[in-house]
């Protein structure tokens, strides 16, 4: 009895110095998501025979440890409780090599794999393999859509989704560093990915309107990724001009953001399709007729708003000429004397001379209407047709000094 109890002895002590030398060859692997994992296992140092290759799993998706292949020296891999082609057994058992390789990784892998080699006579041997995902991060600038204005507000977001790890979201401002701040939030998930928010704030101005920026987005899980981004401050058209091409074409001129629409009309009446031709901000006149005199006004228009400016046409008959009343230019003007003219109970019409000589002799001092003599006595008829006679004569010279002065400034 002794002696066959000191056998079993010794046989357990040689079993533990042939184990003690064994060694079971794994290490850890990092993988991107969606990529390939190569979950390397082999033994060394061992004569044993080997009966067996088992793999085990503790992972998101299966948090208790099982089997879930076995690798036989006849029957090859085995998958126990269902399958998975995702695995593929990449090893050589004659050598003692145990490697999977997992395909199109996703979260619900990541953990711990365990190999364990079945040798004879020392027994079990395991090494037990982490598998660890980086998650890249779903990347995106938003427009913010802020609109003119005094006080602060948020220009645009930059958004790093479902990383692992997290990432680092952070604005490149540049020449703007004294007039923009940033604030940076992060929301963390149950399955271990991260979403970072990088907000942009700062005053809605016109200088601000159009400078670049950008957000650089750096993570484990990706190369450092830079989107750039246009500030843009939305408004409505600004103050409308319409702009002399040639002595029959003019352009309606505006600032507006988003870039606006033209729209020309003519007061009272159709545009004769015949006699004008319109393209956007442009309007031709195709043939110089007393058809074409009115009033014509060009609307800019966007999202935000519209303006609009006026074109006033009046063709001359008797002398062939076309005189181009744009009113624009002293539409600012035009309240100041009016309201003067009305309390000094002055008539319309020379109030309106007023104002058109005004403009003019600031532009062609030499053109505008000077003081004359006192009329000689006629009767009141006489006077008052005299009177209608200049005002209109006056009024067609200065509306020419007007056409050259908004041409020529």
């Amino acid at each position: 009895f002794i002696s066959f109890r000191l056998c079993f002895i010794l046989f357990i002590l040689f079993l533990f110095v042939l184990s003690e030398h064994i060694r079971v060859i794994g290490g850890s692997v990092t993988v991107v998501q969606e990529g390939t994992a190569i979950l390397s296992c082999h033994v060394i140092d061992t004569n044993d025979d080997l009966t067996q290759i088992t793999w085990q799993r503790r992972t998101r998706e299966k948090p208790h440890n099982d089997n879930f292949l076995t690798i036989l020296p006849r029957d090859g891999p085995q998958f126990v409780n269902g399958g998975d082609a995702r695995f593929k057994y990449i090893g050589n058992f004659n050598n003692k090599n145990g490697t999977l390789q997992l395909s199109n990784v996703t979260l619900k892998d990541e953990g711990s794999y365990t190999c364990i080699f079945t040798l004879f006579p020392s027994g079990n041997q395991k090494t037990e393999i982490p598998l660890n995902l980086l998650v890249p991060p779903f990347t995106n600038v938003k427009d913010n859509l802020p609109t003119l204005g005094t006080e602060e507000v948020l220009f645009a977001t930059c958004t790093a989704a479902g990383s692992k790890p997290p990432a680092e979201v952070r604005w490149l401002t540049g020449v703007l560093r004294d007039k923009m701040r940033t604030t940076t939030n992060s929301t963390h998930y149950d399955n271990g990915t991260t979403t970072t928010v990088s907000s942009l704030f700062g005053l809605p101005t016109r200088e601000i309107n159009g400078h670049q920026v950008q957000c650089v987005i750096s993570s484990d899980s990706l190369t450092k990724e830079t989107l750039p981004f246009n500030i843009q401050i939305y408004f409505s058209p600004t103050e409308v001009n319409i702009r002399v091409i040639t002595e029959d074409s003019f352009e309606c001129v505006t600032e507006a953001n988003p870039n606006a629409n033209f729209t020309w009309s003519r007061s009272g009446q159709a545009l004769l399709q015949s006699a004008v031709k319109v393209e956007g901000a442009k309007l031709q006149l195709l043939s110089l007729t007393s058809d074409l005199n009115g009033l014509y006004q060009c609307e800019a228009s966007n999202t935000y708003g519209s303006k609009h400016g006026q074109l006033f046409v009046h063709y001359h008959l008797a002398s062939g000429e076309i005189s181009l009343d744009l009113l624009i230019i002293y539409k600012s003007i035009l309240s100041v004397w009016t309201a003067n003219c009305y309390h000094h109970k002055i008539s319309m019409l020379t109030c309106k001379l007023r104002i058109i000589n005004f403009c003019g002799v600031r532009c062609f001092p030499s053109h505008g209407v000077g003081h004359s003599d006192p009329p000689s006595p006629r009767s009141a008829g006489d006077n008052h047709r005299q009177e209608q006679e200049k005002l209109q004569h006056v009024a067609r010279s200065v509306t020419v000094n007007l056409k050259r002065c908004y041409t020529q400034n």
